[in-house]
């Protein structure tokens, strides 16, 4: 027979024993202190795609599931937003921002009217929705190949502008001397350089620096980055005081700017920038009169 002592000293042993599994069960269900915050920014940087595309960010074991993180707000890498950019130059102030591109005849269908140039002759019959666009931009190309630009308002053969209820004569142009359109210089205008001003604020062939235009896409597929430097090449019925009215060319270009600094939401501009002397160098051709 057993002593009571023996009996005593094996229930305690037993205790014991029974303690330690479940203090070590209870351990080994916790999660470790900080394991799905620790390290997030240093994933993040790891797996940093270029600006503009989504990603599906890889789960760490033990963390949610995978999110999808569009970027194309991100400034580019390696660039540092406007806001924290010393800016270098006379700053002009806060200007209203818009946009304007090249439309194409082939992009439109429906009933014809005629594109009359400043002697009233019809340039060629094009869909109206055509012929709405380019009285507005002030530039197309045609089906032929050829490009037409502004020449004169107040054509009594033109149709009426919708939009602007002015009656715009066309000139049609070399293409290979004005591939995107004249400006209001006489040159040829350039997408992503050329602006349209009011030139009692900014006369026509000044250098003008745009931080927040600094490093945005210059295409869907962000081949290159924007310098922020533009040219007061053009001007507009619609451009008045402070107003910068950017020159994209393309439809897809001008949704993608759209989209990244949207139309009215204002920028910055600035002259005397040193980064944009190149376009001091410009020569400049007479420019058309207000009432042409």
């Amino acid at each position: 027979m057993k002593s009571p002592l023996f009996r005593v000293l094996a229930l305690a042993l037993l205790a014991s024993a029974s303690g330690c599994a479940t203090a070590g069960s209870a351990w080994m269900a916790e999660p470790l202190p900080g394991e799905d915050t620790d390290g997030d920014e240093e994933w993040d940087r790891a797996f940093a795609e270029p600006t503009g595309a989504q990603r599906t960010s890889v789960p760490k074991p033990g963390s949610a599931a995978p999110r999808t993180q569009t970027l194309s707000e991100r400034p580019p890498l390696g660039k540092v937003p406007p806001s924290q950019k010393k800016i270098v130059g006379k700053v002009l102030g806060t200007f209203r921002n818009t946009y304007y591109d090249f439309p194409g005849e082939s992009e439109f269908k429906g009933a014809r009217v005629s594109l009359k140039n400043p002697r009233c002759k019809t340039i060629a019959e094009v869909p109206r929705g055509f012929f709405e666009a380019v009285c507005v931009q002030g530039s197309g190309t045609l089906s032929s190949g050829s490009t037409v630009s502004f020449a004169k308002r107040d054509c009594e053969c033109a149709e009426v502008c919708p939009r602007t209820g002015q009656k715009i004569c066309f000139d049609e142009l070399d293409k290979t001397q004005f591939p995107w359109g004249r400006g209001a210089t006489g040159k040829a205008i350039t997408p992503l350089l050329s602006v349209a001003v009011d030139t009692s604020v900014i006369p026509l062939g000044t250098a003008i620096y745009i931080p927040e235009f600094d490093g945005v896409p210059r295409d869907p597929e962000q081949s290159s980055f924007h310098d922020g430097c533009f040219i007061a090449q053009d001007r507009g019925m619609k451009v008045k005081g402070k107003h910068v009215d950017v020159f994209t060319g393309q439809t897809a270009v001008t949704k993608l700017w759209n989209r990244l600094v949207p139309s009215n939401k204002g920028v910055t501009v600035v002259l005397d920038n040193p980064r944009c002397a190149r376009a001091e160098g410009v020569s400049l051709a007479a420019p058309r009169s207000d009432d042409e």
